[in-house]
């Protein structure tokens, strides 16, 4: 019962009181004075469960009875993170939680961390996914989110004697309270077999397999609660799941096999592919995924409006990269195929359905399938991507294309072992294709898809990417975000331009104080955690240098180790220089297969021990690589960094949303002019960012002419002795020569242009200790950056999306 007087407890607390104790009791089976935290956090998400419910289903009857457009998002990631605090944040619910847990005698901190981070995405791409559905949510677009239900995610990271190790990330193991397995809402995959004619000439596909896929959905509550929308998964059953005879006659293993090689397409996000069996996983997931939500889109489409003419003025489908572009193929399957579509009509309708974004400008990381692997597993999609790209090279062919031309922009790739490029095919089967960056949207024109650009012009667009400012600043960072509306008002709150009513605040000594106080509650936070998880004492008063990102050589953590090491170098050489004291932490996630970047991760952990261990430096550098990377530790991090390293090679990241969290929450920027690091540098002001090394257009040209690693190192003292340092073992004494191919694969081919950038890393990295050591600057700048990004937002982002591409209309929200 509530511990205080009824006569100073609000009756909506009364309300919400007495519905989370009997969820307890009745839905968790606990009893109060023995529940545990576990428990209180169940009780306490079904009881708020409950308050969207209700709003969820007049949503979904709005989009309905309506007749509302619809916008179906594909994406492989959803990387939602812990969804309770998001919840109540969105519902207002905080406090009221708050105080009612409080009178069960109740901490809603330790409810709130009971809850594991929903393993269903990898990175930025997943994260994006994530905040554009709650933008849609929030601004009334009606949209649902279609996805893999992964059952172990892509791996929880361990790292012992300082190397990555993978194991199975459990989420669901204790079961999670958000989703609704929709039984009833189930479709048939196929894969392999053969396509037959039947008599009246129509082609039939039969599949030699059939793999069930089963929708679980969850709610995606938008700001103030008023609008409700659905992240539909999908999870991958057998359709025969055990042969009882073959059971029976003693071949236990045998008679599941079925149901093993289905069940894996929903067991784990980006399965290694560097073996053959990898690959064909992977192609399975991504034709599982698409199929299974098409489907789900025309039989809801059918069922409202009844003319399946009209899809693309009921459905837009935005592809996040090329993971679902399959989808093309397999829409026109469903229209030619089962609805018996001309297939003129059928290819205007998809087209019109389809928009595409792309995430890379890495020709290698635009997917792309062997030909016979396609052949073999969706022999009716292959027999589809051949009569598609046949249309296209005549369109192609008849606007004066010669074969070179015809080549580059065939779907299918002749040179490299005959692949079906995915990137092409989304391309091609959308009518719109957007970048994520100005800067990459252009170069998309001039690299990666110039010639599709060329006999297609006028489909790229740019949509710079963006953030919720909901969770990354009000749910990460409340104690800046209290700070801002006391003192620029809680309009702020529901109108991220207001924080540019903080400018005039930049110059302001006492505001300044302000600001830096919030930033040292976060950094004793950050400490905390950082201790508890690695064992490494960090000065909450030294700078916060974070680099947190996927683990990959382009996004160049080893540029920031190799910085590092200098700094160690310079700090035990110049012991009586007045060093700024500084804490370098790293996080991310190497692919499994991908051994060099985790080699850089055991690199880090290893200049970690010896730099962490050397009293000469008097504690003034610290390293820490916090492992398993998630939405939560970011949540820890950001509010806490000081500077934000986004030093990826020129030209090579697409956008990037991690820098424009860190700058919403007052960190500085180190980069280059990568990525929206363009666009941040255009608002905040080049005076309030680091901006270092080539720009895109001359290290394009460096990578493409080939560039002498070993000329750098011998020009320069610093990154010779830094180079030095590692090939000889100074980091791993038991071992030394465990980095010496590191080195030399370095200075033989360095395509990421890491040495090529290092001096002037290094010379932006003094300017960044000179700004720390003049307080009243460095919080100037601080304050600025906050103020100046809120055309961040993903709201602005999805309200592009909305009016530019899917041509959806926002419902009115009361």
């Amino acid at each position: 019962m509530i511990k205080t007087s009824p006569m100073d407890v609000p009756a909506g607390d009364v309300e919400l009181h007495e519905l989370i104790v009997n969820k307890l009791i009745y839905s968790v089976a606990a009893r109060e004075e023995r529940a545990g935290p576990r428990d209180w956090f169940l009780a306490t998400t079904l009881a708020v469960r409950d308050r969207i419910i209700d709003r969820w289903r007049l949503c979904n009857a709005a989009i309905a009875d309506e007749g509302r457009k619809q916008v179906c998002y594909l994406s492989m990631e959803f990387l939602i993170g812990r969804l309770l605090g998001d919840a109540l944040g969105n519902l207002g619910m905080t406090d009221q939680v708050r105080r009612v847990l409080a009178g069960l005698e109740v901490n809603l901190d330790e409810v709130l961390g009971q809850e594991p981070d929903a393993a269903l995405g990898n990175g930025g791409l997943g994260r994006l996914a994530a905040c554009f559905m709650d933008s849609m949510s929030s601004l009334g677009i009606p949209a649902i989110g279609y996805g893999i239900r992964y059952e172990h995610g892509l791996f929880r990271q361990l790292v012992r004697e300082g190397q990555q190790q993978e194991v199975p990330e459990d989420w669901l193991s204790l079961g999670n309270p958000w989703e609704f397995e929709r039984s009833s809402v189930t479709y048939d995959v196929g894969f392999g077999g053969h396509v037959a004619q039947a008599a009246d000439g129509q082609l039939e596909w039969v599949p030699g397999e059939t793999v069930r896929a089963i929708a679980y959905d969850t709610p995606v509550v938008g700001w103030r609660g008023r609008w409700v929308n659905t992240l539909r998964l999908w999870s991958a059953r057998a359709t025969d799941p055990l042969h009882l005879d073959a059971f029976n006659s003693g071949d236990h293993v045998g008679a599941q096999l079925a149901r093993v090689r289905a069940e894996a397409i929903s067991r784990v996000l980006y399965p290694g592919d560097d073996s053959p069996a990898g690959q064909e996983l992977r192609l399975r997931q991504e034709y599982f995924f698409a199929s299974a939500s098409l489907q789900d889109m025309i039989r809801r489409h059918v069922r409202l409006h009844g003319d399946i003419l009209t899809l693309a003025d009921k459905i837009s489908v935005q592809l996040n990269d090329t993971h679902p572009a399959v989808g093309v193929a397999e829409l026109m399957r469903l229209l030619v195929d089962v609805h018996e579509l001309e297939w003129e009509k059928a290819w205007e309708i998809s087209r019109a359905t389809f928009s595409y974004t792309n995430h890379t400008l890495m020709p290698e990381a635009l997917e792309s399938w062997p030909v016979p692997l396609m052949e073999r597993l969706l022999p009716r999609n292959m027999q589809i991507i051949y009569m598609i790209n046949g249309r296209h090279l005549e369109a192609a062919r008849a606007d004066g294309a010669g074969d070179a031309l015809l080549s580059a922009v065939s779907l299918i790739d002749e040179h490299h072992g005959r692949r079906v490029r995915m990137g092409h095919l989304a391309f091609i089967g959308s009518h719109k294709v957007n970048g994520v960056s100005a800067l990459h949207t252009g170069l998309m024109k001039t690299t990666v898809f110039a010639e599709l650009n060329r006999v297609c012009p006028g489909r790229i667009t740019n949509k710079t990417n963006g953030i919720t400012f909901r969770r990354w600043l009000l749910r990460a960072n409340p104690g800046l975000t209290q700070l801002i509306v006391d003192t620029i008002g809680p309009r702020v709150l529901d109108d991220p331009e207001r924080l540019a009513d903080l400018v005039p605040y930049a110059r302001d000594a006492a505001f300044q104080q302000e600001f830096a106080a919030q930033r040292q509650v976060a950094k004793q936070a950050l400490v905390r955690v950082v201790q508890e998880r690695i064992g490494v004492q960090l000065d909450p008063h030294a700078l916060f240098d974070v680099q947190i990102k996927r683990i990959h050589e382009y996004k160049r953590q080893l540029l920031n180790i190799l910085h590092t090491v200098w700094l160690y170098n310079a700090m035990r050489a110049q012991p009586t220089s007045p060093w700024v004291p500084r804490a370098k932490i790293f996080a991310g996630k190497a692919a499994p297969s991908y051994r060099q970047a985790k080699l850089i991760i055991r690199l880090a952990n290893d200049v970690a021990r010896v730099v962490n261990s050397d009293p000469t430096v008097r504690g003034l550098l610290k390293v820490a690589f916090l492992p398993n990377y998630n939405v939560t530790l970011a949540e820890s991090i950001i509010p806490a960094a000081d500077l934000s390293e986004q030093i990826s090679t020129a030209g090579l990241e697409a956008s990037g949303t991690g820098n424009m969290k860190f700058a919403l929450n007052g960190a500085l920027t180190i980069g280059t002019l990568d990525g929206a690091n363009v666009e941040i540098s255009e608002r905040v002001g080049l005076d309030n960012i680091f901006i270092f090394g080539l720009e895109a257009g001359p290290a394009s040209v460096l990578r493409r002419d080939g560039y002498d690693a070993r000329a750098a190192m011998a020009a320069s003292d610093d990154l010779s002795g830094v180079l030095e340092a590692i090939s000889s073992g100074v980091f791993s004494p038991g071992e030394p020569d465990r980095y010496k191919g590191l080195v030399e694969g370095l200075l033989a081919h360095d395509h990421f242009l890491v040495t090529a950038d290092f001096d002037s890393y290094v010379r932006a990295q003094r300017h960044v200790a000179t700004r720390w050591s003049s307080p009243s600057d460095w919080w100037r700048s601080a304050v600025l950056n906050t103020a100046n990004v809120a055309w961040f937002s993903s709201d602005r982002t999805i309200q592009e999306y909305a009016g530019e591409i899917w041509q959806v209309r926002a419902a009115p929200l009361d």
